[in-house]
């Protein structure tokens, strides 16, 4: 039996797909500050209900928000300093002396570093100044927190003492002697005390945000990475839930087969989950992980949705996905555990790649929506299913994701059959403004959702994609900047809403 649709995937909609650090804004990334709040106003004004966001946990490896060091913690560097100086705990004058940073993307080796230390700045000032409501806050929050949030703590204070991985630290760390761990807690609280603040003030500017989304009438859509980086607070304090050695390093880690995006597949390197442990206790970490997503976002995202069925297990030792064998999921059985525990589930279905009919059938007897990428679409007959007339309902339609060139650097390395096969479906007119053509095309179809990456709404070539699958250099650092969005992307957009059924009410 098809488990019951959650009500916020009932409905026609449609919205924007952008990452938190590609706002603009003086620090050198993007964060939970006034232009978050600028963006919701013109999300309001271009007649969309939702907002995409990539995970907002911390980045970890490559700056990947992948590749986190927690399932749980908010990424430090998402934090507005700005609010920070209003609050009284940061001194202007650190902001004023920030280094130049350059125009259309993140350089992360100078803005993560300057983060850091004004967060550090930040946390000093609180100390300082800071009076009981704001010390009982911090605290209640602690307490509130305390089933991630002390092992986090931990990890980042052990992590910033001695590298990584955490299986090569000292013994007594590295497999959490109580006494080894209880020292530290003591000999060191101010440290814990600073990522524990750090924490806290994401969460107040998230909920802040989340509140100015609720009451324009927009839904936040987030994203859950299906693994988890091996050097994580998660991995260092649950290994018993991993597929790892005697030493505490991966056995099999995750990636894809050779696919579109690669000829030697893709090599992630996160480990594998033991699910028969965590089905012996109802699938408790996956429950907590989600339920924590759902107090900060109303969808998510779930990537790799295949790999619920099965994923694909390559040896350690292995340089490349090739050498890799599929591997059992645990199916349904997590879905039905988490119904259980937390209601509907306002899940979207990653299941793109290599599916299967097993997949599809999984996908279906949850009752999530799977995604349908348009630049998938043109490779050979009327019968794709990434075509637009083959779209079903329970579908979240997307002109690219994340991992795509962008509409217009997708159509400009097209040879010109390629383009003719585009030409013949979206009509001759679309070689015009390849990126409108598209989004119209998918905004008509009979998919309930449609979510569109900001790039393509601004018709900007693959200089500004924001990932390349299998790169580790040069990715998630694109920026937009207020000058690119006009009045008139915001108005096509509302007019397409409008007519499409697609506004809200």
């Amino acid at each position: 039996m098809t488990a019951p649709l959650h009500p916020l995937l009932s409905r026609r909609a449609s919205g924007v797909l952008l990452h938190l650090t590609s706002l603009p804004g003086p620090h050198g990334s993007g964060d939970l500050g006034a232009q978050a709040g600028h963006f919701l106003d013109w999300l309001q004004s271009a007649g969309q209900t939702l907002w995409q966001v990539l995970p907002l946990t911390p980045p970890g490896a490559g700056v990947s928000p992948y590749q986190s060091p927690s399932a749980f913690a908010g990424s430090p560097w998402l934090v507005d300093l700005d609010e920070l100086v209003r609050c009284g705990w940061l001194d202007a004058a650190v902001l004023q002396r920030a280094p130049p940073f350059p125009a259309g993307h993140c350089d992360f080796a100078r803005v993560l570093p300057w983060r850091a230390a004004a967060l550090r700045a930040a946390w000093q000032g609180f100390v300082a100044r800071a009076g009981a409501p704001e010390r009982q806050a911090l605290a209640d929050f602690v307490q509130a927190q305390a089933h991630w949030l002390q092992d986090y703590a931990l990890f980042m204070l052990l992590h910033e003492r001695h590298g990584e991985p955490w299986n090569r630290w000292p013994a007594p760390y590295a497999w959490r002697d109580a006494q080894a761990l209880a020292a530290l807690r003591r000999d060191a609280a101010a440290e814990l005390d600073f990522w524990h603040f750090v924490q806290w003030r994401f969460h107040v500017q998230w909920q802040g945000l989340r509140a100015q989304a609720q009451a324009r009438g927009i839904h936040f859509v987030g994203d859950v990475p299906i693994f988890v980086a091996h050097h994580s607070a998660d991995v260092w304090a649950r290994p018993q839930l991993f597929q790892l050695d005697a030493d505490g390093a991966p056995l099999l880690v995750a990636g894809v087969p050779p696919d579109y995006f690669s000829a030697t597949g893709q090599r992630w390197g996160n480990p594998l989950y033991r699910w028969d442990a965590m089905a012996a206790d109802g699938y408790a970490w996956w429950a907590q992980r989600l339920a924590h997503l759902l107090t900060q976002v109303d969808l998510v995202r779930i990537d790799h949705f295949r790999g619920f069925e099965s994923c694909w297990a390559i040896p350690a030792h292995a340089p490349t996905a090739e050498g890799g064998h599929w591997q059992a999921g645990p199916g349904r059985a997590l879905f039905d555990a988490l119904r259980e525990r937390l209601g509907p589930l306002p899940v979207i279905a990653e299941d793109l790649g290599l599916i299967t009919e097993a997949v599809h059938r999984l996908r279906q007897d949850c009752g999530f929506p799977g995604m349908r990428v348009a630049q998938f679409a043109f490779g050979d007959t009327a019968a794709n299913p990434y075509l637009p007339h083959n779209y079903e309902p329970l579908t979240v339609a997307y002109t690219g994701t994340h991992d795509n060139d962008t509409t217009v650097g997708w159509w400009q390395s097209m040879d010109a059959a390629q383009r003719r096969k585009v030409l013949d479906y979206l009509g001759p007119a679309a070689a015009q403004e390849i990126h409108w053509a598209l989004i119209q095309s998918l905004s008509q179809s009979v998919a309930r959702t449609l979510v569109v990456p900001l790039q393509d709404v601004l018709g900007l070539d693959g200089q500004h994609r924001m990932n390349t699958p299998g790169h580790t250099e040069g990715c998630w650092r694109w920026r937009f900047d207020w000058s690119q969005i006009g009045p008139e992307a915001g108005a096509r957009l509302a007019a397409m809403a409008r007519a499409h059924g697609r506004c809200a009410g």
